[in-house]
């Protein structure tokens, strides 16, 4: 179904131009009529590898339907309210190749907010952050110097380690032992 100049969803990045692209509608949004008199409308689409929020302006829009199958051309994709986000481009064109008979993937959705990958190029120059939240599935910039054993629940440090270390592996062994409670209880307890 694919044709040589197409791209999967999955491989969308902020920043991404002249897309052409090929999926299935899943859902569709409400119109926005803009300061311009222009109307917008947002769809959810999908294709066998992953699906995404696409905007298309003006009459387009109006004419597609879940269930369609679209190829889009010239594409571009950015972040909007921290949404990774698939735009028509003023040249583009969306056309209707077929109807209902397309495999989509629902799980991994490109559009979700604040993914460490769309973190990652939307920093200067698409450089990785070097510290990640905990428990995001990322290396951090520590990993590298044997500090690695504190970050991980499963597993204990060394007691000579520990003490070379003692900022990382003291405040992240408290923190998931507290059932979720936060430090709530902690700040009436010491009063």
């Amino acid at each position: 179904m694919y044709n040589v100049d197409c791209i999967a969803i999955k491989d969308i990045k902020p920043g991404l131009k002249n897309i052409n692209v090929i999926f299935i509608v899943l859902e569709v949004g409400v119109a926005t009529v803009t300061k311009e008199n222009r109307e917008v409308r947002n769809f959810k689409v999908g294709d066998p590898t992953a699906c995404i929020n696409v905007s298309i302006w003006d009459e387009p829009g109006k004419l597609i339907a879940p269930g369609d199958i679209i190829r889009l051309t010239k594409g571009y994709a950015s972040i909007w309210r921290h949404c990774l986000t698939l735009y028509s481009g003023k040249n583009g064109e969306v056309f209707k190749i077929g109807e209902f008979c397309m495999i989509f993937n629902e799980g991994l959705n490109m559009s979700e907010p604040k993914r460490p990958e769309q973190q990652a190029v939307a920093n200067a120059g698409g450089a990785v952050p070097v510290g990640l939240p905990a428990g995001s599935g990322a290396p951090v910039a520590a990993a590298a110097s044997g500090a690695s054993t504190a970050q991980s629940p499963a597993t204990t440090a060394p007691a000579s380690s520990a003490s070379n270390t003692p900022q990382t592996g003291g405040k992240q062994g408290t923190r998931g032992g507290r059932g979720g409670g936060g430090r709530g209880g902690l700040k009436g307890d010491r009063r």
